[in-house]
Order: C-alpha cells, then structure tokens, then sequence
C-alpha cells in the first residue's frame, strides 16, 4: 500500500523508467498496477502498437522523494513479464552538461565574414567605441547582457552552500531571462570571502555587462552589495530576492485589495520577516502610500528605539509602525488587514488569522512550505496567495525581473529607481483583467508571455521619467556604418 503520509508526487522528483514488457495479457496492467500502489503518480508513456513478443516502453513516473523513487524501481522489478533496462533522474538529466549555452548570430562561411567579424574590420568598432565608450551599448553584447551575480551564500532555502553548488540556480535564472525578456544572461557565481571582494570583482566584471542582477546573497551583506554597486556602477544593480519579490507581491496586493474594497492607504499590514525581502517589500509599499507596516523578526515586532538593530533593520523601524506596537507576530496580528510572509513555514497560526480585521489577505510565501498552508485558512481568510504553483495566487519573481531588465537594457538606464520598481507592479496587476479577477486569480500566470513586455514598456517609461537614461544625456547613438 502506498505511505499516505509523504508528500504527493510531483515533477522535481520524476523518474523516466526505460521497460521491456512481455507482449502478453495483463502485464502492463500489472505494471501501471505496481506503480500506482507504490505511490507513484503515470505522468506519461510512449505511444505503442502491441506487435512482436516484446515491448520496450518509455514511462514516466511522478515520485515524491530520492528514497520513493528507490521504491518505484523496486516494485518495477517485481512485476513478473516487465524488465528494466534503465531509469534515469529527470531533473538531473535536465542539468546535464547545464541548462544554457552561447550561440553565434552570424555565421562564418568565408574570408569576408571572417574579415568583417574579426580581424580587420573589427578594429574599426573597437577604434568607435575608444572614442565613445557608450558605443558599447550598441555595438556589443552589453545591450542585451546581464550578470546573474551570486556567492551562494543563501541560496533557496539550502543556506550557504558555496558558489559552484549555486550554479544550477544561476544558470535556471538565465534560462528564464532569455525565455520571458529575450535578455542574454550568464551566471556569474564567485568564490569571495566578504562583500568587499563581491563588490570589488563585479565591478571589474561589469564592462561586459548591461546589467547586474544580484542574487542568492546572505544579509545584511547583500544591502551593502547593492547599494556599493549601484554607487559605483553606470549600469541597473537588482538584488532580485528583494526588488523582485517585493514587485510581485504589491502587484498581486493592488488586486486583492481590490476584491475586499480596501484602498493601500487605509490598510494595516503586517511582514514576516525583516531580512532581504521583507525590507524591500516594506520600501515598496511605503513608495504606494501604505497605512501603515509592522515588521515581525524572532525577536518580535520591530519598533523605532529597538536595541541592536542592523543598519536595514534600523531603516525599517524609523520608516513603519507607527504605533510602535511590540509583542509578537501573534500579538501584533490582530486588527491588521493584510499578512505577507517571508520567512519560516508554520508560523502564523490560525488563531492569529482570525484576529485580524474583516476581510483578511494572507500571502504566505515562505518556500516550499508557507508560514500557514491554505487549508487552514479556507473559509477564513478572503483572498490567499503563497510562493508555490501548486496552489492559486503563485507570488513568482518570473513575472518580474526579464521585464524589469528588459526595460532597463532598452531604455539605456543606468539605474533601476524606486519608480521603475512601482511601475513593474502596476503593469503586472493591470496583466489581471477586471472580468477575470477573483479571489484565486489576482496575479498573471508565470507562463503569460504578454507579461513581460508590459512590465518592459511601463519601466522603460518610468525610466525616461526619472531622467536615468543614459541616451538622454549623450543624445541617439550613431550609427556611422549604416548612415549613409
């Protein structure tokens, strides 16, 4: 019988089973039979004519776990009739070899695109960009170029597992710039020892790249990344674990309010979490006019007089609750409308959720497991949203950053502004439109391919706003070669 206590199957843990059945009565029924009460979830299998005395199929298996997958293929091989020949991990298969790779634009077929590739007609782009350095936007890869920059410091939620094991993670993010914003990203996982080499190495790194996105960087050093980097760099910085996050979430909060008929300026909420993320979605917040915000870290609330606070901490507490309420996460809970949660699974309670004001929205994003899972709250709160696909209102950064960057590379912006970050919310929230919204549906789909080209529109505007183009103070860039 299947262990009804593990977790249901799911893709991240898929096995393809590579089989060799008996063309006889019943042995695929076994089979299916076999792995069905061991747990395992048919997530696909070769079509197939029954002709010969053997078959060899291809199944695919959802598996909940290493060690459930373990018992898949031992109960394959207990199926009389069925031989296995080979079983590999999808997921591993997937990252064989990593998930991206460089491809040429032009080809090089003969001596003239050679000459005009490289030597010696590119001596006549390199001698263009001495002379005008911003000429590299337009003649080389940094205008659609971004360094995915980390020091596996806090990767997921493994925690500091070093810069080459932070790898496949970078290389996804790239996967997913070039698949939703057309960006050319490249993981660039470095082996430091302190923020100051972090900085100092991507600021040597940087003339190759349009942009940096920050990613995977413990705190508080990851706020001195930043804000170092964006003051000694002419191109966007994005700590994506903060802006990113901070950007869907308000953009999934516009549209819940929405539904329960509360404005941001009336509304009391209350954050989980006062690392990266929870300072970054209390800025973004305050940028839309909140009521008020009140932070919670394991030691309690946070407050403006608050002992042995760091310099992000102390940010927060002179910018947010207002009261100065103390206590904790429970005790200051009560009578506040909204909940967002970056931090640990499992702790808000229920009891907290009801004490809150009428109309209560709960977004609980700590991964893979929320601060409270929906099933709790069912019937309770009016609108839920969590970080996992699995359930409705999925708060993913995917809806934000290849659009973020997007509109920042065309726009030429030497810096992603705290309005460019407003505007990426709004053009995420209006991707909802107003016949669709309902209480498990106030965000787009990851898969929504017209997000991203909002978001770019509505940043590369903001940006020209702001006045932080670059082609705005050394005018239309020339193109000598081709104005003829």
């Amino acid at each position: 019988m299947p262990d009804t206590t593990r977790p249901a199957p799911s893709t991240q843990y898929s096995l393809s089973l590579r089989v060799v059945l008996d063309n006889a009565p019943g042995v695929l029924g076994r089979l299916t039979t076999a792995i069905g009460e061991a747990g395992g979830n048919i997530y696909a299998v070769d079509g197939f004519i029954a002709k010969g005395p053997l078959l060899e199929r291809k199944i695919v298996v959802n598996c909940s776990s290493i060690e459930h997958q373990g018992e898949i293929t031992a109960a394959v091989r207990a199926v009389d009739g069925v031989t296995l020949t080979d079983c590999w991990d999808r997921t591993f298969r997937m990252h064989e070899g990593g998930k991206i790779e460089v491809l040429s634009l032009f080809p090089v077929g003969d001596r003239d695109d050679l000459s005009m590739a490289y030597t010696p007609g590119v001596a006549r782009v390199c001698t263009a960009i001495a002379e005008d350095e911003h000429k590299a936007d337009e003649y080389t890869i940094r205008r659609n170029t971004v360094a995915i920059v980390s020091d596996g410091t806090a990767v997921l939620g493994l925690g500091n597992i070093g810069p080459k094991a932070a790898m496949p993670v970078m290389e996804g993010k790239a996967l997913l710039f070039k698949e939703f914003g057309g960006v050319d990203a490249f993981p660039i996982c470095l082996d430091v020892s302190s923020p100051e080499e972090l900085i100092e190495t991507v600021v040597r790194l940087a003339p190759t790249f349009g942009g940096i996105n920050l990613e995977d960087i413990a705190a508080p050093g990851a706020f001195e990344v930043e804000a170092e980097l964006k003051e000694k760099l002419d191109i966007p910085v994005f700590h994506d674990d903060q802006h990113g996050t901070a950007v869907v979430t308000l953009a999934g909060l516009v549209n819940a309010l929405k539904i329960v008929g509360k404005s941001m300026s009336e509304v009391t909420i209350v954050i989980s979490g006062v690392g990266a993320a929870g300072v970054a979605i209390g800025k973004i917040l305050l940028g839309d006019g909140v009521g008020d915000v009140i932070g919670v870290d394991r030691q309690g609330a946070v407050y403006e007089g608050r002992e042995n606070l760091n310099a992000s901490k102390q940010w927060f507490a002179n910018h947010t609750n207002k009261q100065k309420k103390r206590g904790t996460l429970t005790e200051v809970m009560a009578g506040s409308d909204v909940f967002v949660g970056v931090s640990a699974p499992g702790v808000l309670s229920v009891e907290a959720v009801r004490s809150m004001a009428e109309s209560p929205i709960v977004f609980a994003m700590a991964n893979p497991d929320p601060e409270i899972m929906p099933e709790e709250v069912d019937g309770i709160v009016a609108v839920m949203a969590t970080g996992r696909s699995d359930y409705p209102n999925q708060i993913n950064n995917v809806l934000a950053f290849p659009g973020i960057f997007r509109g920042a590379l065309d726009s030429r912006a030497k810096d992603i502004t705290e309005n460019m970050k407003l505007a990426a919310a709004k053009a995420i929230a209006e991707s909802v439109a107003a016949d669709e919204l309902s209480n498990t549906y106030i965000i787009p789909s990851v898969f929504d391919k017209s997000v991203a080209p909002r978001v770019a529109a509505a940043v590369a505007a903001a940006a020209v706003t702001d006045g932080v183009c670059r082609a705005s103070e050394h005018g239309v860039d020339e193109h000598p070669a081709s104005s003829c």
